[in-house]
């Protein structure tokens, strides 16, 4: 029976250090099903990212607008400054954790999400969760450009006049499909050169956006004569019955947002110069950068509602509200440099090697962002983002609960089960210690499904507001639906390590932690 403990130390990798391993030249398994140069582990001399580089990279995701919209879509909600900021931070916090024991495999072993996920689900059932967060990448990434393409429309349109009165196509003005094709193309021309020049693009990105969102939070407090009439707006819910029926799902959306990063974590920092920069980089960058981002966004927002009268919620209609040219330049490089920062980074390098797992002889990581950029545009992104019920109800409480379910697998076997003990070149060899039953790993799968089955079955929707049904997909689990990615991780990381446990426990066995 195939191994599923800590296993003895591999014969055929280097120890360099307690918290890093290299394979030898030469050791790699070079069968081309399961193998290729983006999928192998990173060499020691090209892990090199530091804590500054990971801050960066979290500061860079961060800032841009749809988690701009999350926000101050609390304040729409009828949350005060306050309690908006209060939930995004809780949020972070919480998702914080996750992050950082899935991320601990990248810089110890330089492997990606797709090749950590071999050691729970095996070599051909690790496609079953890359291709789950594959597909989401890949609409995140559509949704992503067209309202990045959507806000170089409206500020073009505010400095020349005119684009939104052109012909339409497909029922949209063509001057905004050429926006969006544009600012498509521009966002794969970057990715395609490599992650080297993500990192060097994310270093300087970061802080532009932070100067942005400052430079719009001076100028609409000087509209709105100081920063007392921003602070001073008051909560429609207060802090009794009526605001916690609105608090736990808008904490589990505001989770949601950052799960898909929790399991593809190992993608970036399998090119970290160590745990402590990985620990430190993200432990600075995601909380501390999501905080001051709500409160930005929270602020802005309630200050468009003592200037305007009314909240205004989104920043480029907010800034479209300024005839001054220069200003609206400014805006315009903002949401660029904005929304790729986050786009090439949380959503093309994951599916781009998702895809290279699927498939390592013909797809590589270039030739997998571009799959992923096609994509994000078949799946009609424009579409997904008609409705705020749809968007944020039906797709972030589908993405949270399966993705926290399969954070869970990952966390129970990296950390309970394997005790963070891999080897290495049976992570790329069919036979291996992980190909289990045919290459899947029938635990993990189960895991898997009863945990993805208890946190998506109570999946329900207001009448006429989305696609499911009023009293939840699942009628007795619809008390669940609200803290769908909770559920999904707790319940998978258990009965994982259930079912693994007898093997692993038993004494003296060539699969439990005796062995080692």
């Amino acid at each position: 029976m195939t191994s599923t403990a800590p296993p003895p130390p591999p014969r055929d990798r280097i120890p360099t250090a307690p918290d890093r391993v290299e394979l030898p030249v030469g050791a790699a398994p070079d069968d081309s099903r399961f193998v290729n140069e983006d999928l192998l582990p990173v060499p020691l001399e090209r892990r090199n990212w530091t804590t500054y580089n990971f801050a960066a990279l979290w500061v860079g995701m961060a800032h841009n607008i749809p988690s701009w919209l999350l926000a101050s879509g609390l304040v729409a909600l009828g949350m005060d400054w306050k309690q908006a900021v209060f939930t995004i931070a809780l949020a972070n916090l919480i998702v914080l954790g996750p992050m950082l024991l899935t991320g601990h495999a990248g810089p110890k072993y330089g492997i990606p999400f797709p090749v950590l996920a071999r050691a729970s689900f095996g070599l051909r059932g690790a496609n079953l969760p890359a291709l789950i967060r594959a597909a989401v990448a890949c609409a995140w990434f559509g949704i992503q450009t067209w309202i990045g393409g959507v806000g170089i429309f409206t500020l073009l349109g505010k400095i020349f006049g005119g684009w939104a009165q052109a012909d339409e196509i497909g029922g949209q003005p063509w001057t905004l499909w050429l926006c969006f094709v544009l600012f498509w193309g521009l966002e794969l021309a970057i990715i395609y050169r490599g992650m080297d020049t993500l990192r060097r693009f994310e270093n300087w990105a970061a802080p532009f956006v932070i100067v942005g969102a400052l430079v719009l939070l001076v100028w609409v407090a000087v509209k709105a004569g100081g920063l007392g009439p921003l602070l001073d707006q008051p909560s429609k819910l207060g802090w009794g019955k009526e605001f916690w029926p609105v608090f736990f799902p808008s904490l589990m959306g505001m989770i949601a947002f950052w799960a898909t990063l929790s399991l593809n974590i190992p993608d970036f920092t399998r090119f970290g110069a160590g745990q402590r920069a990985q620990i430190r980089g993200q432990s600075l960058g995601l909380p501390t950068t999501m905080t001051l981002f709500a409160l930005l966004s929270v602020l802005v927002t309630s200050g468009s509602q003592a200037v305007y009268g009314e909240a205004i919620w989104d920043p480029v209609q907010l800034v479209a509200r300024t005839d001054n040219v220069f200003g609206l330049l400014y805006a315009l490089v903002t949401v660029l440099v904005a929304t790729i920062s986050v786009n090439i980074a949380a959503n093309v390098v994951s599916p781009a090697y998702d895809l290279a797992n699927l498939a390592p002889k013909i797809v590589n990581f270039r030739t997998g962002a571009l799959i992923t950029g096609v994509v994000g545009v078949v799946i009609m992104p424009w579409k997904l983002t008609e409705t705020p019920e749809l968007y944020i109800f039906t797709w972030l409480g589908l993405v949270g609960g399966l993705l926290g379910t399969v954070a869970g697998i990952l966390i129970a076997d990296y950390w309970i089960v394997r005790r963070t003990v891999l080897d290495l070149a049976d992570l790329y060899r069919p036979g291996g210690r992980y190909w289990y039953t045919n290459g899947w790993n029938w635990r993990a799968v189960a895991a898997f499904a009863v945990g993805g089955v208890l946190a998506i079955g109570g999946s329900h929707s207001e009448p006429g507001k989305g696609p499911f049904p009023a009293d939840g997909l699942v009628p007795f689990l619809k008390p669940l639906a609200d803290y769908g990615w909770a559920v999904g991780l707790a319940s998978s990381l258990v009965l994982y390590v259930v079912l693994t446990g007898r093997e692993r426990l038993t004494p003296g066995s060539s699969t439990g932690p005796a062995a080692r």
